[in-house]
């Protein structure tokens, strides 16, 4: 395995700890006291580890995770064709939207690809537009989720899981979702803006949540709760850097499925465990690829291992791999916030609405 200092200079209770905010972050009034029981340790060791890997950046931030499609917002990953010396200034221009979550210089023809969401009342192709006109897109493709196999991005930090092993696709990793935008009442918008951001590492993280609302702790757990029961939220969990994490590689397998074969195919591409999002995507007559297999690995060395694996029990041979070249932009989409009208006038001189 490829030397990590940060990684290797983390105690083995930091490195569980990691993967328990990662998999299964108590939503209680004292979580650190949860975690801290089920670590064996104190809730104040539990939170100065947790500030120090977040010193070390290697966590980003604790925050409630939601799913962007239940919550009325369109989206769809982006795949672009840009002169490759003009790239930068390209990429550039796309990742000042505010719905442009993941941006990535990658080695292929398409080398410009990106994740586009926009609210709900939006029209999704009008953006889609602007960007591949700011940027200078020579071709742009739409590659929305046709069937959506897995999404959760778990990196073990202790080491022990190996590139063909697999894992439980649970049922937040692979949600239905409504078609129709939800019902969405004052509270529930005002946790949605509230969560998304970084936990506070206070004694009463959830209340300090409250404070900033003006409404009861209890309030505010009961309504991420409820945003969970109703698929509003995935999870509330750690989001990691996953370079500082020690996860150096990561690939894009994406593969020539037959139509007749994606349903039986795809749960076994999402079965494995260093597989994070698994979807099935239009195909175009320049791009036969209809699954999409994300891998994260401590080395490419892993992820070839994991694609490998992969069509070894698949029996897929029709593939490519798309290596991330260059990082344009990594963070979360922000949802209700002030940045779409900004976005809105900028791009027409017109106020959106919420």
């Amino acid at each position: 395995m490829t030397k990590n200092n940060e990684i290797d200079e983390l105690t083995e209770l930091q490195k569980k700890l990691l993967n328990e905010v990662q998999w299964n972050f108590p939503l209680t009034n004292k979580p650190w006291e949860v975690l801290a029981e089920r670590l064996d340790c104190t809730p104040a060791e539990i939170m100065e580890d947790l500030r120090v890997v977040k010193e070390k950046n290697i966590l980003r931030q604790l925050s409630a995770i939601f799913d962007t499609k239940a919550l009325g917002y369109s989206s769809a990953l982006i795949a672009a064709k840009l002169d490759p010396e003009k790239i930068d200034e390209g990429a550039a221009e796309i990742s000042k939207h505010p719905g442009v979550s993941h941006n990535y210089k990658r080695n292929n023809d398409y080398n410009l690809w990106y994740t586009l969401a926009v609210p709900p009342h939006e029209d999704f192709d009008e953006h889609l537009d602007y960007l591949h006109n700011a940027s200078g897109s020579l071709v742009t493709r739409k590659l929305p989720t046709l069937k959506l196999y897995k999404i959760g991005v778990k990196l073990d930090m202790t080491g022990t899981t190996a590139p063909d092993a697999k894992a439980e696709v649970l049922a937040h990793e692979a949600p239905v979702r409504s078609e129709e935008p939800p019902e969405l009442s004052d509270l529930d918008y005002a946790v949605i803006k509230e969560a998304q951001e970084d936990l506070p590492l206070v004694d009463r993280p959830f209340m300090a949540l409250a404070a900033e609302i003006g409404c009861s702790e209890d309030d505010i757990l009961s309504t991420l709760e409820s945003l969970k029961e109703r698929k509003l939220m995935r999870r509330f969990a750690a989001v990691m850097n996953h370079r500082k994490a020690g996860y150096k590689a990561n690939a894009m397998g994406v593969w020539a499925v037959p139509e007749k074969n994606s349903e039986e195919i795809g749960p076994k591409m999402a079965g494995f465990a260093f597989v994070s999002h698994c979807y099935k995507r239009p195909t175009y007559d320049d791009w036969p690829y209809s699954i999409f297999t994300m891998v994260h690995g401590h080395n490419a060395q892993q992820c070839e291992d994991t694609i490998a694996a992969i069509k070894d029990e698949t029996g897929i041979k029709d593939y490519t791999l798309l290596w991330s070249v260059k990082e344009y932009k990594k963070t979360r989409v922000k949802y209700f916030t002030p940045d779409w009208d900004i976005w809105r006038q900028k791009m027409t001189g017109e106020t959106a609405s919420n």
